[in-house]
């Protein structure tokens, strides 16, 4: 049994993502630098990751990879809404995680990118619950370069 989420794990799990996300800043290529961490149903930290340089892997990959069968009802982390796909026709990082079984997906800010936009919707039809804006102030100020390099972005700021 997950124990009951609260805003202090939430704020606090969310800090370490960021922090992880601000490691790769400017190393990733055209990718923004991604921190995810992943506890398991109990609460404890199985998976953490980050963007790799150039932009691959994904840091939801990093973070599954590691965290392995351990995800299952747990709750992922991630600065910034998972990709809806992949430019490269590989599993976006919505589909890798929601074929973990979480329970909870906590994301800082949604993604204007067109590839990324959207990713969140995977989960509301398995019943995923879902927390957005957690970390977003400064999930905003990592991410200004990437949003101002996204044509939707520009048009259509943010709330």
């Amino acid at each position: 049994m997950s124990p009951k989420p609260t805003q202090r794990r939430d704020r606090r799990m969310m800090g370490r993502a960021l922090a992880l996300a601000g490691l790769n800043q400017g190393l990733t290529g055209a990718n923004p630098s991604v921190g995810c961490v992943i506890l398991d149903a109990r609460g404890y930290i199985v998976g953490d990751g980050v963007t790799g340089h150039g932009g691959r892997p994904h840091a939801e990959e990093v973070a599954l990879e590691e965290a392995g069968a351990r995800a299952l009802g747990g709750t992922a982390y991630v600065t910034l809404e998972p990709c809806r796909e992949r430019s490269s026709g590989a599993p976006s990082c919505a589909e890798r995680l929601a074929a973990a079984g979480l329970d909870r997906i906590v994301c800082a800010i949604r993604d204007p990118h067109p590839l990324g936009s959207g990713g969140l919707h995977r989960f509301r039809s398995n019943g995923t619950a879902i927390l957005v804006g957690i970390g977003e102030r400064r999930a905003r100020g990592l991410y200004r370069s990437f949003f101002a390099s996204v044509p939707a972005a520009r048009a259509t700021p943010s709330k």
